[in-house]
């Protein structure tokens, strides 16, 4: 699932992209019984309503809450779009194969990528450019806000951000402490405690830290959330610095990867040799919580 740094290269870029262009169309064939009445474009009748309110409107900006893309329209209504899975979002200029019932890039290049193929949504500009959503296991949630108030009701459940100007250890450690028998892997990415923290940068954050992903918060020194958060935000810049993170299937709107995957000290490197200078220890793999969880059997340790 794309994590902060993906969701902040999306919604950079995507700002840059789209804001001030006109929205003259929208399409979708997602259509899932399982949301039937419910307020997601994955449901017909939702999907014609979202068609028609956001036809006409003008984009004035592109943002990111958490790991939510949110794109703000003219009449302060904002398209709330979660990446979730295998979700990201395209830009460019696509032909739409009526008879096949599917969206074509028009130019050679990084949109020809076969994981860019999987789309699923498209909002059409008065440019005659697109943005596409690629969404392979269609889990993504699409849905639109019409009043500011009732974006701020779906998002208030969110924790604060951790790259945050002015937020601290303390506050890091207060907001963990509202869970202190989770164990610090789970609690990192709890949407509630913290926010834009997924396996990947959970352990990245961990294995920098030298935290064990099982010890639980209440078990947690002054020193170690000090370290987590450091780390926390070093990983984090890191992340975006490297375009996102694309072991899996994300890309950025210009259908181009991340590198990040290619810095992990930890993730998805089971049974290798841990990098740390001097350690000697090998990275381990374990379900944490549902989760995989990557971390060396040295220098993290359970306390």
């Amino acid at each position: 699932m794309p994590e902060l740094p993906e969701v902040h290269t999306t919604a950079t870029i995507l700002n840059t992209l789209i804001s001030r262009k006109k929205i003259v169309d929208a399409w979708s064939d997602y259509n899932s019984p399982h949301y039937v009445g419910k307020e997601n474009i994955k449901d017909v009748f939702y999907f014609s309503y979202f068609k028609k309110q956001v036809s006409g409107k003008k984009i004035l900006s592109v943002q990111r809450r958490g790991k939510n893309i949110l794109i703000n329209l003219t009449d302060e209504f904002t398209i709330l779009i979660h990446m979730k899975m295998t979700g990201h979002l395209l830009y460019g200029k696509y032909t739409h194969n009526q008879k096949e019932n599917v969206w074509i890039a028009q130019d050679d290049g990084p949109l020809q990528d076969p994981f860019n193929q999987f789309i699923h949504f498209v909002l059409s500009f008065s440019d005659g450019s697109h943005l596409s959503f690629s969404d392979m296991r269609k889990f993504a949630t699409v849905k639109l806000f019409t009043s500011q108030k009732r974006l701020r009701d779906e998002l208030s459940h969110l924790g604060p951000e951790p790259l945050e100007q002015g937020y601290t250890w303390k506050k890091f450690r207060e907001n963990l402490l509202r869970k202190p028998t989770q164990k610090i892997k789970t609690a990192l990415m709890d949407q509630q405690l913290v926010v834009g923290i997924g396996n990947i940068y959970s352990d990245e954050m961990l294995w920098f830290s030298s935290i064990h992903p099982e010890q639980t918060v209440a078990t947690l020194s002054e020193n170690d959330f000090k370290k987590i958060l450091r780390a926390g935000k070093n990983v984090l810049r890191k992340g975006i610095d490297f375009g996102g993170d694309s072991m899996s299937d994300y890309r950025n709107p210009y259908g181009l990867p991340g590198d990040f995957h290619k810095k992990h000290n930890a993730y998805r490197r089971t049974g290798e040799l841990c990098r740390k200078k001097g350690c000697g220890g090998k990275i381990l793999r374990k379900v944490i919580g549902g989760r995989s969880s990557h971390f060396c059997s040295h220098h993290q340790s359970l306390k």
